[in-house]
């Protein structure tokens, strides 16, 4: 980390270690070993080396990320409050912390705690001032039209993802699942930004960072990781149509007035628009705005006002409050929006 310039990075990944603390071999019920974490870059001598090492790596984290950069952070109860309490020791700005609930964890098998069903990811912007990337569109298109939760259930990395040797062992004892990294780099970067993992291991950053077209770094110090890692993401194949893998926010695609749908014959004067449950209806007239009858009168101006001065609200999204009658369909007026944006573009 230390030989690459300042402000250079867009968004961190990094999965450290997690100082485990195991306390000898761990056997299932029927007395077979459980193949757990047992390598040696995940011991450290007492928990103030291992803070040290993290304050060290958090440092270097913070020069390296532009001043609107971010970091994600994952680890478990082990040692994800000691990386919390040193991330903000620094300064850096917690945007959420994220629970990876994983659909299918390994049992407790000695029973004498609850299942460890879950690890935690901090993310965080390199400071307070920072203009972070949240592609808020996105995460709710992936989350089926849901603004998506800072819960993610998603399984374990098992099955043919799982990189294994010949002899059927495991390559790496803590490779995360591509969908855990497709859902952080699609939520926090666009195409073409860079993502650095200081801690790359089998390669799973860099594999689909690869296949969403962002550039990446890894840097990992066991030569057989590196080898595993160059390998795996040498198979992948990027989405090189850039229609397939572009984002562009709401916020960034052109001002469309409504009366502009008047102006281009999507819409005529005289048409009828209808509010929720057609509780509430307006005329749309020649100049874009709208006239409604109500309790207290007629009311005339923009979709937004008519609409919040019908409801009796302070304000009113009137592109998702009015709808057209399409064939007994209500079909939101924001539909015509877009198609005149697509044209635009």
């Amino acid at each position: 980390m230390r030989s690459l310039p300042d402000a250079s990075v867009d968004v961190i990944f990094a999965d450290p270690p997690y100082n485990l603390q195991l306390g000898g071999e761990l056997h299932r019920p029927n007395n077979s070993r459980v193949d757990g974490v047992e390598d040696s870059w995940d011991r450290f001598d007492d928990l103030a080396t291992y803070d040290a090492f993290t304050r060290a790596w958090l440092a270097e984290a913070q020069r390296l990320l532009k001043p609107d950069g971010t970091l994600w952070v994952i680890g478990s109860y082990h040692n994800i409050f000691r990386v919390g309490a040193a991330l903000q020791d620094r300064g850096y700005w917690i945007l959420n912390d994220v629970i990876w609930r994983k659909s299918n964890p390994m049992p407790n098998f000695r029973g004498r705690r609850f299942t460890n069903a879950h690890e935690t990811l901090i993310w965080a912007a390199r400071s307070q001032e920072s203009r972070y990337t949240f592609n808020y569109e996105s995460m709710k298109a992936l989350n089926d039209d849901l603004q998506m939760r800072s819960d993610w259930y998603i399984p374990i990395c098992s099955g043919g993802e799982r990189l294994r040797d010949a002899e059927g062992r495991k390559q790496h004892s803590t490779q995360k699942p591509e969908a855990l990294l497709h859902r952080v780099l699609l939520a926090s970067t666009r195409p073409g930004q860079l993502v650095l993992d200081p801690f790359f291991g089998s390669g799973t950053t860099g594999a689909v960072a690869k296949r969403l077209g962002r550039r990446w770094i890894g840097l990992e110090r066991d030569n057989d990781y590196a080898r595993i890692a160059r390998e795996r993401i040498a198979r992948v194949e990027p989405l090189t149509d850039p229609s397939l893998i572009e984002i562009k926010p709401k916020r960034e695609a052109p001002r469309v007035p409504f009366g502009w749908l008047v102006e281009r014959g999507l819409l005529e004067p005289g048409t009828l628009l209808y509010g929720p449950g057609r509780r509430h209806c307006a005329k749309v007239r020649s100049d874009g705005t709208l006239i409604a009858s109500g309790p207290e009168g007629d009311h005339r101006g923009s979709i937004h006002q008519v609409g919040a001065a019908l409801q009796g609200a302070p304000a009113c999204n009137g592109w998702s409050f009015w709808h057209l009658d399409v064939e007994g369909r209500a079909v939101p007026i924001d539909v015509l929006r877009q198609k005149l944006r697509a044209e635009m573009e």
